[in-house]
């Protein structure tokens, strides 16, 4: 399987940014200043203050009492090897209840593992419910959110090869079932950029989320009545994918 050349993005720039930040804070036992952490990093001093806020909301970093920040309790569960696999479980669904609750909506994150694609977790709730699968998502990759996010992250060779072994059966009105229309859409599709489904399986979107050569997507689902809000709640998640990525990268 092979991975499409990634421009960065905002949330891949804020991950990597993230990444350099810790990278420094990681190096010093006796704590990092904003302004140590500026000069280092070359980040500029109001960019680093966003970065530190959600670095220090998810744990990665503490500010102890002359100011410096030191690493944080999740940075020593992630870096460490016992556990890692369920400590990262734990912190991928603690970001996933609080996109939840931020965007209004359901969320998932979805994989694309062996030539298939699984909803490997998700958050909802009695007032934002998860979207009824009715046709399993690993077979309609060419109605989905999530499906086309994560073919696009796929070369031409791997798309055709998981098209040839899964039908487009056309699930409503909006469903491309023609290959040839349907590849076309996905080579136009920047593969770092949202991708929305308008009722071609169900209102949705997803926001491709790659580390290294891990395929993978952050995505959202809406009832039909709150379609108006769509766009407003994918510019949401494009903002906030940047501590999934983070989390995977470490």
């Amino acid at each position: 399987m092979a991975l499409k050349h990634e421009p960065p993005t905002t949330p891949y720039h804020s991950a990597q940014e993230a990444l350099r930040v810790l990278e420094t804070v990681a190096r010093s036992s006796a704590g990092v200043t904003d302004a140590e952490l500026a000069r280092h990093t070359g980040i500029r001093p109001e960019r680093l203050t966003a970065l530190l806020r959600m670095l220090r909301r998810e744990g990665y970093v503490e500010q102890i009492t002359d100011g410096a920040y030191v690493t944080g309790e999740t940075l020593a569960r992630l870096g460490s090897a016992h556990h890692r696999e369920q400590a990262l479980r734990d912190k991928l669904q603690h970001t996933l209840d609080r996109l939840r609750d931020s965007v209004g909506a359901a969320v998932y994150m979805s994989r694309y593992v062996d030539g298939e694609i699984s909803v490997t977790q998700y958050a909802d709730s009695p007032a934002t419910p998860k979207v009824n699968e009715w046709v399993d998502f690993r077979s309609s990759a060419h109605a989905t959110a999530i499906g086309k996010s994560l073919l696009t992250q796929l070369d031409h060779a791997a798309r055709r090869d998981h098209l040839a072994r899964h039908k487009m059966a056309r699930l409503t009105s909006r469903t491309i079932t023609s290959d040839r229309l349907l590849l076309s859409r996905l080579e136009s599709q920047p593969p770092t950029v949202p991708v929305l489904d308008l009722q071609e399986y169900a209102v949705g979107t997803a926001v491709p989320v790659t580390a290294g050569s891990s395929v993978g997507c952050l995505a959202l689902s809406l009832p039909v009545e709150h379609a108006h809000r769509l766009r407003q709640a994918a510019d949401a998640l494009n903002r906030n994918a940047a501590p999934v990525l983070l989390s995977m990268a470490i």
